[in-house]
Parts: C-alpha cells; structure tokens; sequence
C-alpha cells in the first residue's frame, strides 16, 4: 500500500549527478492533491477519495458540487480512490493537501501513464517486422504479415499472434523508476527513464515496492 499522487508529465531533460554524470530524466509535476473524503474498507473497499486539480463550478454536475460542498473542498477535475492501510488513513484529514513532499527519502517510485495513440498500424510499425525484398518478384506484400496459418492441426490463427491492430493508446506502468531529484517548492519530480504518455499527460505516481 502507499499513497498515490496524480501529476502531469512535463517531458524529458538530464541533469548532472555529483560525480558529473549525465542522467536523462522525465520531468513530472505532481499534485497538489486534495483529501476529498475519508472511507473505511470493510464498508467501501478503500479508504481515502482525492481530487486532483481545480474544475469551475460551472462545468461541474450538480451531484458533483453537492459531493464537494459536503466536505467543504472545491470542485476537482479528477477524483480517484487509494487504498491505505489504517495508519496511513488516520495520518490524512479532508482538506489536506498531499504533493510531491510524500516522496520524500523514496528511492523508486513505480509510474503508470497511457502511452499515445498511434491508431490502427500494420505489422511492419507495430512489432518492427522486417520487409521483404522489394524486386520483381515480390507482388503486392512488401508490408504484409505474411503466412499466419498453423497447418492441418489446429487448423486456426493461435491467441496472440502478432498481427496489425490498434496500436498505443494503452495503460502503462513504469516500474521501478529511480527518484533523481525532487524539489518541493515547485512540486517538481525528476525520475530516470521514460515514462508512458504525450507532453501534459496525466500520471500516476507511488512509491515503489521494488
């Protein structure tokens, strides 16, 4: 269990360590993160409700405000569920606001991003297929996925076979990011290594258990 923070990649830059070694990092700015409501296991399956950045009032349902109001926290674009364990719960109270301060001492942090849509692609872009040879005897397959078949038994295409399809636009974790830097004032988070997802991407972030 651990709390997790939304945030937004911001893209990539390096940095240098002490010893003057060059790290590429993923710039991700994370929360302010507001404590929306506090729940119990047994009764809701999680324990704490957060909202994540401001949202007018005037695109807000009226359910929503009502839910907002009752817990005097303005209205929040997203909300999500984290489950903690009872001591983590007991630490946090409605209103508070929870940012990047939380990974403080951590050492890895596992992210999770929906990496970008590249829409419908064939097998040469998806799965880096080689090409055929492009001369005269080669008819209109230059890009095809060639013979997929599997013979007279089991005389069908076997699950999984990599094929053209939808490419991209999937959920994504990172595990075991290292935590390069981390600058609170700004609610900043540098991480080594890439992370899923375009510029301005919304993120997840929780210290890693690895």
């Amino acid at each position: 269990m651990g709390l997790e923070i939304l945030g937004r990649k911001l893209g990539m830059a390096q940095i240098f360590t002490e010893s003057g070694e060059r790290v590429p990092v993923t710039v991700i700015s994370t929360g302010p993160c507001i404590v929306v409501q506090k729940k119990t296991e047994e009764r809701d399956g999680y324990t704490v409700q957060l909202g994540f950045e401001e949202r007018k009032p005037k695109h807000t349902t009226r359910a929503q405000a009502g839910h907002f109001s009752k817990h005097n926290v303005s209205p929040k674009r997203f909300v999500y569920e984290v489950r903690l364990s009872a001591e983590e719960a007991d630490a946090l109270e409605t209103g508070q606001e929870v940012g990047c301060e939380t990974f403080d001492g951590v050492a890895k942090v596992d992210i999770t991003g929906v990496s970008k849509g590249r829409g419908f692609t064939g097998v040469i872009k998806r799965w880096n297929f080689n090409t055929p040879r492009q001369t005269h005897g080669t008819h209109e397959a230059f890009r095809h996925g060639g013979a997929m078949g599997a013979g007279t038994y089991p005389g069908r295409i076997i699950k999984g076979k990599k094929m053209a399809g939808q490419y991209g636009n999937a959920r994504v974790t990172t595990l075991g990011l290292r935590v390069e830097k981390l600058d609170a004032e700004q609610g900043l988070l540098f991480v080594r290594g890439s992370v899923a997802g375009p510029t301005q991407g919304l993120v997840r972030v929780v210290a890693s258990t690895r």
